[in-house]
C-alpha cells in the first residue's frame, strides 16, 4: 500500500507515544505543582518561626524560668515549661502505652467476635475527638468533681485520652505486620500462645511498636486546648507535677503570644521553635525506626 493512507498508518505509532509523553510529563508537572502548594504552607511557618525566633534563643533562656519577670521586660526562659511538658508527657506515655499495648495484642491475638469490632469502633472515635473535649472531661472529674485542683497529673491524663487510640491503631497494625507463619511454627512446638505473644510476636514488632508510640507522644507534645484547663500555667519551676499548676511549652507560647509587649511575643516564638525542634525529632526517630524495622523484615 503506497500514498498518503500508507503514510497516515506509518505515523499513527509515532503520534500516539508522543501523545503519551505529553500526558505524561503534564500529569508530572501536575503532581510537581501539587506537591509544592502543600509543601509551601509548611515551609513557609518553619521558615518564619526560625526567623523570629532563632536570634532570641540562648542557654539562659533554655535554662531559666518566668518567676519574677514580668512580660513586658525582657529576661527569664521557658525551663518551667520544658520541666512540665517532659514530665506530663512522660506521666501520660505510663498510662497510655501499656494500655494500648494491651488492648492491641487483644485486639490481634485473642479477640473475636462483637467485643473487637466494638471497641474498634470506639477507638476510632476517639480518634476524631477533640482535644478540648479531654480537657473538658478531665476539667469536670478530676479537677472540679474530685477537687483536686490544677496540676501536671491532670494535665497528664488529659493527653493520655489523646494519645491512647493512637498507640492503640499504630500498635494494632504492627502486630498485625507479624508473619502467621511464625505463630503457627510456635504452636507446631507446642508454645502455648501466650508464651508465643512474648516470646515471638511482640520481639518481632517491638521497632514497629516503638515507632508508634513516638508517633503518639509527637502527637500530644504540642497540645494546647487540654492543658489550659487541667494544669492550667505556673511561671515557677515546679518539679512535682501532682501538686499546683504547672506549665507547659504550648501553654506558655498560647499565654505569651496573647501579650502586647514585644519581650513576650519574642520569647512566644522562641519557645514555638523549641516545640518545633522537639516535635520534628520525635518524628524523625520514629521514622528511622520505622525504616530499620521495614530492613529486618526484609
Amino acid at each position: 500500500m503506497t500514498g498518503p493512507v500508507a503514510s497516515g498508518l506509518r505515523a499513527a505509532p509515532g503520534w500516539r507515544e508522543t501523545r503519551r509523553r505529553v500526558t505524561d510529563r503534564a500529569f508530572r508537572a501536575a503532581l510537581l505543582l501539587a506537591f509544592l502548594a502543600a509543601v509551601a504552607p509548611l515551609l513557609l511557618v518553619l521558615g518564619y518561626t526560625v526567623y523570629r525566633g532563632a536570634s532570641h534563643l540562648s542557654a539562659a533562656f533554655l535554662t531559666h524560668s518566668m518567676a519574677g519577670v514580668p512580660p513586658s521586660s525582657a529576661g527569664g526562659g521557658i525551663y518551667h515549661a520544658i520541666v512540665g511538658t517532659v514530665e506530663m508527657v512522660l506521666l501520660s506515655s505510663l498510662i497510655s502505652v501499656p494500655v494500648g499495648l494491651l488492648a492491641a495484642l487483644y485486639l490481634t491475638e485473642f479477640g473475636r467476635g462483637w467485643l473487637p469490632r466494638s471497641i474498634r469502633f470506639f477507638v476510632d472515635v476517639m480518634t476524631g475527638i477533640p482535644s478540648i473535649v479531654a480537657g473538658l472531661f478531665v476539667y469536670a472529674f478530676l479537677v472540679l468533681g474530685l477537687h483536686r485542683g490544677y496540676s501536671g497529673f491532670a494535665g497528664a491524663l488529659a493527653l493520655a485520652v489523646l494519645q491512647l487510640p493512637v498507640v492503640i491503631r499504630a500498635s494494632e497494625d504492627m502486630l498485625n505486620l507479624v508473619p502467621d507463619a511464625l505463630r503457627e511454627a510456635s504452636y507446631a512446638l507446642g508454645i502455648p500462645q501466650w508464651r508465643t505473644v512474648l516470646s515471638v510476636v511482640l520481639p518481632t514488632s517491638a521497632a514497629g511498636l516503638t515507632t508508634g508510640v513516638m508517633l503518639a507522644v509527637a502527637r500530644v507534645t504540642g497540645e494546647t486546648a487540654p492543658l489550659l484547663l487541667t494544669s492550667f500555667d505556673n511561671t515557677f519551676i515546679n518539679n512535682n507535677p501532682f501538686s499546683g499548676p504547672q506549665s507547659a511549652l504550648s501553654v506558655f507560647i498560647y499565654n505569651s503570644a496573647q501579650q502586647a509587649y514585644a519581650p513576650a511575643v519574642d520569647r512566644a516564638w522562641a519557645a514555638a521553635l523549641t516545640l518545633i525542634v522537639l516535635v520534628i525529632a520525635l518524628y524523625a526517630g520514629a521514622r528511622i525506626l520505622a525504616r530499620r524495622s521495614a530492613l529486618r523484615q526484609r
